[in-house]
């Protein structure tokens, strides 16, 4: 047994590890810790697989980015994760069948590739052109593929910028923000002064006494 494929079968065996830990830790921080751990053990697989664009991305995009996020948000609204478990056990059956009938569509999808006429490709386009599979994806990308590339970008960008024209626009009966008037605001506008005449503890006294 070679090191490449021991180290592919401890990748591979974290991976799963981490991706069950994160449906059965009771706490949310932990769970998104596993998955963390989940898409560094992907990441590594794909370097393993000579797919480094797909390993990089993984790294800089979901650990680096989003799983930080996810990390931040769920440590700073105190979710309360016991009423939102109570009906864990009762679907735990569903998901676990679900899982098993992807697994088995994999297996069969896989064997059909072998044994049918259209059999998967095992050739790496990088090696046959002699380049870096950077390089590879980079030419396909912005060049045989540039117009269906620059369509999927204008249509993200058209529904970014849709959601937050509709997270910015006003509701009946839901309160907003200016953070341009927070801002700008003065103390006279906010905190008023009102004299008063002083009051002495005697005076107090005398008063209940009467």
């Amino acid at each position: 047994m070679t090191f490449e494929l021991i180290a592919f079968y401890l990748f591979a065996a974290v991976a799963l590890s981490s991706a069950l830990a994160v449906i059965t830790f009771k706490n949310p921080v932990h769970s998104v810790l596993s998955l963390v751990l989940t898409f560094f053990s992907t990441a590594c697989l794909w370097l393993l697989l000579q797919a480094e664009f797909l390993g990089i991305v993984l790294v800089l995009v979901y650990i680096g980015a989003v799983m930080i996020l996810f990390l931040f948000v769920v440590m700073m609204l105190n979710v309360h994760t016991v009423p939102k478990r109570e009906g864990f056990i009762k679907h735990f059956p569903i998901a676990i069948l679900v899982a098993a009938l992807m697994f088995i569509e994999i297996v069969m999808l896989i064997k059909a590739g072998g044994t049918s006429g259209i059999a998967l490709s095992t050739q790496n386009p990088a090696l046959i052109e002699n380049t870096s599979n950077l390089h590879w994806i980079a030419q396909a990308l912005f060049g045989r593929y540039m117009l269906p590339f620059e369509i999927a970008a204008v249509i993200l960008t058209v529904a970014l910028v849709v959601a937050i024209l509709l997270t910015l626009r006003r509701r009946p009966g839901t309160k907003t923000q200016n953070a341009s008037d927070q801002v700008l605001v003065r103390k006279a506008d906010r905190v008023r002064l009102i004299k008063m005449e002083a009051t002495t503890k005697s005076a107090d006294l005398n008063s209940e006494a009467k």
